[in-house]
């Protein structure tokens, strides 16, 4: 229950025109107060909201036990990039994600503790019925879910129904919304492709219009047909592009969707100045839930559960999140405490560990460390169509190769994680279905032979050291960078290895968002970037590469006929042996064509203050405040 330190006021409306006046004052006395409203000052119209509005826990304050969030206890929490609005839609950025799962809810969620990953009912009653033939998926949706306070909705509750999941995978579709996930439907619910190519036509998404697929049997029930069984379906439906919206707040904010996010989750946005600082309140309408989680088997698990068991959530009234890119000011904020929880910088690992475990220093403060393997690959990608480092003849495809085999990346691991990475030998990374651990890349960190390569396929060493293309123009690669510590020595080993094998590069340091969006326009010669697991399996990374994907999602828009065609056939499968080997097959030939520079999968070392209660990395859930309580 709220902790009340000052006096609260506020009104609505009932049944009689009435205002039903309330004030709370610092010992928690509710007082009502009513006032008769004259007709011509509005009663006619509040007499049709009354028929709504009518008791006072339909108030924009809600008091009493159903509402456990405490505005007091404040979580402060740091993002190491910026994001880019909160419109899972129109975005892939994590940082993005991880505020727009606690304000936007889907169908399924994440056991909090289960691991492996496992799916669990979120805003339905249970998990889906599916048909026989594994084509039909009919969900029931709780009654009694309500959009967060807005004023698009009028001052009125408005709850969540089949609908707005039926309006939110359209919009996911829509061609005008260019959404970088479309492709993790597309092809998939009947019907809907068909929708889409009309729109493609037309210039219009008709929203209206039935689709066979997904359709809203009632208000509470949601049946999707799919064309084919697809046993991944279920892990889409937990991812946040797919979460609910409502089509009136996405059709009034228009462009301005992105930065007034509303929905059904534990959160609102209270507060927002981009690339600095996010905060968070408590959804007053959350209808909340009890922290019952049994444990995992990790020994972590153990204070966990005796701390948070049976606790009605959420407990936290406030999250305050700083965008901090630098690494060093990041460390020095939480060494302050001014942070509770954060991910140790890399760069800071000799000063905090020692052989992988913190400190004294830090124990005797009663910071804990929580380390896991991220489900995540670290990449260079190249851009397909550029006109130095795209195209497929062999003479492109070795210089993409020699730019790859001159990457040091166990400096990478060395200078950069302090050890706290392995090699990447595949694009499936370690935690994840379909990932062999026995599998070895046939790209290896190689100057000498790349060098090799460039002189057999014409790119000629000039007095000043450096290569010219084939047809004697210059050669020039440009690698887009960010402004912080770790870019600046990954930049360093890039420069190393090209001056090697004699190739010249310059680095264009951009803003994380910002590159983010001229990558989904296959606008940056060369990017570094990570993909971490959007669900646990491994078609969620090799759609990366897909070609239909090419501008939404694939970002070095890649195209490859035979890639292609082994992910069509691997998607059908169940997963399985045979749907691995094809998975390994798309990585030899993504590898043949040199489409990206694999790196490393990363070691998260998360340090958690004393005070903070319930914490545990989920490897798929980004949003967790929901979870975690305090005792500061």
């Amino acid at each position: 229950m709220p902790k009340i330190n000052e006096q609260i006021n506020s009104s609505c409306s009932d049944k009689n025109s009435e205002v039903l006046r309330f004030s709370i004052g610092r010992n928690g006395q509710i007082r009502l107060m009513r006032k008769r409203i004259p007709e011509k000052t509005g009663g006619p119209v509040l007499k049709k909201l009354a028929m709504i509005l009518l008791l006072p826990v339909f108030c924009l304050f809600v008091a009493g036990n159903s509402f456990p969030a405490d505005p007091n206890k404040v979580i402060h929490s740091v993002f190491e990039a910026a994001d880019d609005g909160f419109d899972m839609v129109r975005t892939q950025n994590y940082y993005s994600g991880w505020v727009a799962d606690a304000i936007f809810e889907t169908l399924l969620t994440y056991d909090y503790l289960a691991r492996p990953a496992r799916l669990v009912p979120n805003t339905v009653e249970a998990m889906p019925e599916i048909s026989p033939d594994g084509k039909t998926y009919t969900f029931r949706l709780k009654k009694n879910i309500f959009f967060a306070p807005d004023p698009v909705f009028g001052n009125r509750k408005r709850e969540l129904t089949a609908n707005d999941y039926v309006y939110s995978i359209k919009r996911l579709a829509d061609p005008a919304n260019r959404s970088p996930s479309a492709g993790f439907i597309r092809g998939k619910i009947a019907g809907l492709d068909r929708q889409v190519e009309k729109a493609r036509k037309t210039g219009r998404f008709d929203y209206d219009e039935t689709v066979f697929g997904l359709q809203a049997l009632d208000r509470y029930t949601l049946r999707i047909k799919l064309n084919a069984p697809d046993s991944n379906f279920p892990y889409l439906l937990a991812y946040g592009a797919l979460a609910a919206v409502s089509r009136e707040a996405v059709e009034t904010y228009g462009d301005r969707n992105a930065v007034h996010p509303v929905g059904t989750g534990p959160y609102m946005l209270k507060d927002y100045v981009p690339r600095s600082r996010i905060v968070l309140e408590a959804n007053p309408y959350y209808r909340g839930f009890v922290w019952n989680f049994e444990p995992s088997g990790d020994p972590w698990d153990d204070q966990l559960v005796r701390d948070m068991k049976g606790k009605k959530m959420p407990q936290i009234g406030r999250v305050e999140i700083s965008v901090i890119e630098e690494e060093q000011s990041r460390w020095l904020s939480f060494q302050e405490g001014k942070i509770d929880f954060d991910k140790l910088p890399q760069l800071a690992a000799p000063v905090a560990l020692d052989h992988g475990k913190l400190k004294p220093e830090f124990t005797d403060q009663g910071i804990k460390q929580y380390s896991m393997v991220e489900p995540e690959v670290t990449y260079t990608l190249f851009n397909m169509q550029d006109p130095v480092t795209g195209g497929y003849s062999r003479e492109k495809i070795a210089l993409r190769r020699a730019i790859a085999m001159s990457y040091n990346t166990q400096a990478e691991i060395e200078l950069l994680r302090n050890g706290q990475a392995s090699k990447a030998q595949m694009i499936i990374p370690p935690g994840v279905a379909g990932h062999d651990p026995a599998y070895r890349s046939s790209i290896a960190y190689e100057p000498e032979l790349a060098s090799r390569l460039l002189d057999h396929f014409g790119y000629r060493r000039q007095q000043d050291g450096y290569r010219t293309m084939p047809d004697g123009s210059p050669l020039v690669l440009k690698i887009r960078t960010e402004a912080n510590a770790s870019s600046r020595v990954v930049s360093e080993i890039w420069k190393r290895g090209l001056d090697r094998i004699g190739v010249k590069v310059m680095f264009e340091v951009g803003n994380f968002a910002d590159n983010l969006k001229d990558a989904a326009g296959c606008r940056l010669m060369m990017w570094g970037g990570a993909w971490h697991a959007d669900y646990p399996e491994g078609e969620n990374f090799m759609q990366l590469l897909y070609g239909p994907n090419a501008g939404q999602g694939n970002y070095g828009c890649y195209r490859s006929k035979a890639f292609d065609a082994l992910y069509r056939q691997a998607i059908q499968l169940p997963p399985g042996e045979k749907r691995n080997r094809l998975y390994v097959q798309m990585n030899r030939q993504m590898e043949a064509d040199t489409a990206w520079s694999v790196h490393v999968s990363r070691t998260r070392n998360w340090l958690v203050r004393p005070w903070v209660m319930g914490f545990k990395k989920h490897p798929i859930l980004l949003s967790d405040w929901q979870y975690l309580d305090v005792s500061k």
